[in-house]
C-alpha cells in the first residue's frame, strides 16, 4: 500500500488503551503493517497483539479480565502491595497455557521491530527494550512497562526495579523516527487538546520519593515533557512526517476506570478513527 518505512508509536494509558486496541485492529483489516513499534505500557500489549495479528484479542483483556478482581483490585493491593497483578495479566492469561495466549511464534517471525518502553525507578531514565530480547512465557517487559507507580510495587527487570515507561518517554516517537522510519502514526489515548498539569503528578510522587527520588522527580516532570511532546509532534504532524490519531472524547474514564460502555465506545471510535492512516501513507 505504501512504500515508506513505517513507524507506529502507541502511548498506552491503562483501560484507555482500548482506543489504540481498536486502531491496530482495524489496521490490521487495512492491511496496514508496521516497520517499527514503539509501545508504552498498556500500548505494548496492543503492539504485541498487533505484530502477532491478534486481532481482538486486547478488545477482550480491557472488556472482560480487567474486571477480574485477580487483574486489579484493592484485594490485590491489601495482599500483595500491588493492584495491579501484571504476573496473572501478562502471564497467566497471556502464557502459552494461558486462557489467551500472545501467540509468540508470530510475533516473532514478524519483521517489524518492536520496542517496548518502561523506566528504571533508579536512574529515572527510559529503558528500551527489544523484541529480540522476548523469551517465550517470559514477559517482564510488558510488565516493567505496565507497572504504576504508586499503585504498584516496581517490577524488577533483572535486578533492575521498572516502573511504566510513560514517566521517562510518554510519547516516544524520537525512537522510531531513529529505527529510520520516514512516516510515523503517534496513538494518542486523550484528545488532541489534552493539555497535562503537573499538580496531580507532584501528589502522587510522595508515594515514591523516599524509595526512589529520581524516579519522584520524573514523575513530577511528566506534564511538561508530554505537552512539550506533543508540541513537537503536530509540528512534523503539519511536516507530513507525522499522522496523530487521537479520540474525540474519552468520556470521562481515567486510567484505570472500569466502564464497560464508555470502553466500548472509546474501542469503535478507535476503529473509524484509525481510516485517517490510508490517505496519510497513500498508495504506491
Amino acid at each position: 500500500m505504501y512504500k515508506s518505512k513505517l513507524g507506529i508509536v502507541d502511548v498506552g494509558g491503562g483501560t484507555r488503551g482500548i482506543f489504540g486496541a481498536g486502531v491496530l485492529d482495524r489496521f490490521m483489516e487495512l492491511g496496514i503493517s508496521a516497520d517499527h513499534f514503539v509501545g508504552v505500557s498498556a500500548g505494548s500489549a496492543n503492539g504485541a497483539s498487533y505484530i502477532a495479528g491478534q486481532r481482538g484479542r486486547n478488545y477482550v483483556f480491557y472488556t472482560e479480565y480487567a474486571f477480574r478482581k485477580e487483574y486489579m483490585s484493592l484485594e490485590n493491593l491489601l495482599h500483595t502491595g500491588s493492584y495491579l497483578d501484571l504476573d496473572y495479566i501478562y502471564g497467566t492469561l497471556s502464557n502459552d497455557d494461558g486462557e489467551y495466549p500472545l501467540d509468540y511464534d508470530a510475533m516473532m517471525s514478524n519483521p517489524c521491530d518492536f520496542e517496548i518502553v518502561a523506566t528504571n525507578a533508579v536512574t529515572g531514565r527510559a529503558m528500551y527494550f527489544k523484541k529480540d530480547e522476548i523469551q517465550r512465557n517470559k514477559y517482564d517487559f510488558f510488565k516493567a512497562s505496565s507497572c504504576v507507580p504508586g499503585i504498584d510495587k516496581p517490577y524488577y527487570v533483572g535486578k533492575i526495579p521498572c516502573y511504566d515507561g510513560g514517566l521517562a518517554d510518554p510519547i516516544p516517537y524520537k525512537r522510531a523516527f531513529r529505527a529510520g522510519c520516514d512516516k510515523v502514526i503517534v496513538i494518542l489515548t486523550k484528545p488532541r487538546d489534552t493539555i497535562r498539569n503537573s499538580g496531580k503528578d507532584r501528589a502522587l510522587a510522595v508515594a515514591i520519593v523516599g524509595d526512589y527520588p529520581k524516579a519522584a522527580e520524573t514523575w513530577i516532570g511528566r506534564a511538561e515533557l508530554y505537552n512539550r511532546s506533543v508540541e513537537e509532534v503536530f509540528k512534523l504532524e503539519r511536516q507530513g512526517k507525522i499522522l496523530v490519531i487521537a479520540p474525540e472524547d474519552i468520556g470521562g474514564l481515567k486510567t484505570l476506570s472500569q466502564d464497560r460502555a464508555a470502553l466500548d465506545d472509546l474501542y469503535q471510535q478507535g476503529l473509524k478513527a484509525a481510516d485517517a492512516a490510508v490517505d496519510f501513507l497513500g498508495e504506491e
